[in-house]
């Protein structure tokens, strides 16, 4: 079964943009954050992995956008492992507001080692790919 995170955020003044509504930016700021808490949650935060010696850089960023987002509304970040190639990641995440879909996107990242070269993880280690498989 899919292992879904979902963090809440409260959109402050700032991220919003002359209109009132979130800055179209903003909300791959918080793909980031979902997708960090998503990995901390499972034990292998971006400091752990990159302890392991691997990197985690953005291929591919897709945003849909379904509804604004306002100052001062609580939003959630749902985040997913969408799917998994042993190199390559991409994670998926629903923006809501309460049951209403706000923005929908995916990312797509790349396991590198330090000179980022593309690593397969089960090479540098095992556990952290079974864990990953795991969560798909």
């Amino acid at each position: 079964m899919k292992q879904t995170h979902v963090s809440t955020l409260r959109v402050r003044y700032e991220e919003t943009d002359q209109m009132g509504v979130v800055h179209h930016s903003k909300y791959v700021n918080w793909f980031e954050v979902g997708r960090t808490e998503f990995l901390r949650e499972q034990g292998m935060d971006y400091k752990e992995v990159e302890t392991l010696g691997l990197m985690l850089p953005v291929l591919e960023v897709n945003v849909k956008y379904h509804q604004p987002a306002r100052y001062d509304d609580l939003i959630a970040v749902h985040t997913a492992i969408e799917s998994y190639k042993g190199v390559r990641i991409t994670f998926s995440y629903d923006i809501k507001k309460g049951e209403k879909l706000l923005v929908s996107g995916q990312t797509t990242h790349c396991f590198t080692n330090l000179d980022f070269r593309p690593t397969p993880v089960q090479k540098v280690n095992k556990e952290l790919h079974h864990l990953i498989k795991q969560l798909i």
